[in-house]
């Protein structure tokens, strides 16, 4: 009887010895698992050595992830350091040849030409004007793919980014004939000023551009959580089924004819305002086109 009671004791020593042990085996495995994850956010993990056990083979699972996603994260990043330099590269190296077209398409220009001689000159000018604003817009989309160029939204007044564009835009409305309207306002939105201005100014220079006669307006709307920037124009408006590709790359409208453009414009403004949290939205009567582009307030 004693023997029994004697066995009895050293089993349940052993037992509770036992647990005592995996509890500890546990919270060292565990232990190791959030320094392999705290390790990882720091991209300072390295393996280490594991028995056969559970929690061992999810470590070496974790291990053969970690590595791999560091693996793929350096590709990222080699990858996008040669995209950059790629567009670095673009940039520098067409800048002086296209400034040098439309240096000598102007002073050839000026020369004693007859009319067919100044209407190729003229035309040389205007493509490589083309080619400027293609190449430039290009270099700038692929740089906010590519998360090399960073928009910095801040709270601040609507007011000076419209008043410089109205007086940007101005000159060329009047060339036209049409007539830029401002209306004054005082709200605030929350929106990178410089690529903010750029985005509105290619919706502006576009409605210029498609309206024949009348009028381009600007005006604001506030709303509970956005402000709406609405550019109207009097123009040739945009077909009902075209409304949803306007803001494609490289998209262009079936009624732009021979107006010169590269379908790039709206795709850029695009992409700036949705990165900065906001939207653009589009519509036609078939008499003229509101574009809103909605800010966050």
């Amino acid at each position: 009887m004693i023997a029994a009671v004697v066995l009895a004791v050293i089993f349940g020593a052993c037992c509770l010895a036992a647990a005592v042990i995996e509890k500890r085996r546990s919270k060292r495995q565990l232990m190791l698992l959030e320094q392999m994850l705290n390790d990882a956010m720091k991209g300072s993990f390295t393996e280490s050595d594991y028995d056969e056990s559970m929690l061992s083979k999810i470590e070496a699972d974790f291990a053969r992830y970690f590595s791999s996603s560091a693996i793929s994260s350096k590709a990222v990043t080699k990858e996008r350091d040669k995209i950059r330099s790629l567009i670095a590269d673009i940039s520098h190296q067409t800048k002086t040849p296209i400034a040098n077209l439309l240096l000598y398409s102007e002073l050839l220009n000026e020369s004693e030409l007859d009319d067919e001689q100044r209407y190729n000159a003229n035309a040389v000018h205007d493509q490589a004007e083309k080619l400027r604003f293609l190449i430039d817009s290009l270099v700038k989309l692929s740089r906010m793919e590519n998360g090399i160029i960073t928009l910095s939204p801040e709270k601040q007044s609507m007011m000076p980014m419209l008043t410089s564009l109205y007086k940007s835009a101005k000159p060329k409305a009047e060339a036209k004939g049409i007539a830029l309207l401002l209306d004054p306002t005082d709200t605030e939105a929350v929106f990178d000023r410089k690529w903010t201005e750029e985005a509105i100014g290619n919706i502006i220079d576009n409605a210029i551009k498609y309206t024949p006669q009348g009028n381009v307006s600007i005006s604001v709307r506030p709303y509970e959580m956005f402000v709406s920037i609405d550019i109207s124009d009097t123009g040739i408006g945009i077909p009902e089924q075209e409304l949803p590709k306007i803001f494609g790359r490289f998209y262009r409208s079936t009624q732009a004819g021979d107006k010169e453009g590269v379908g790039i414009g709206l795709f850029l403004a695009r992409e700036i305002v949705t990165a900065e949290n906001g939207y653009i939205k589009a519509a036609s009567n078939g008499k003229g086109s509101v574009f809103s582009v909605f800010l966050p307030m």
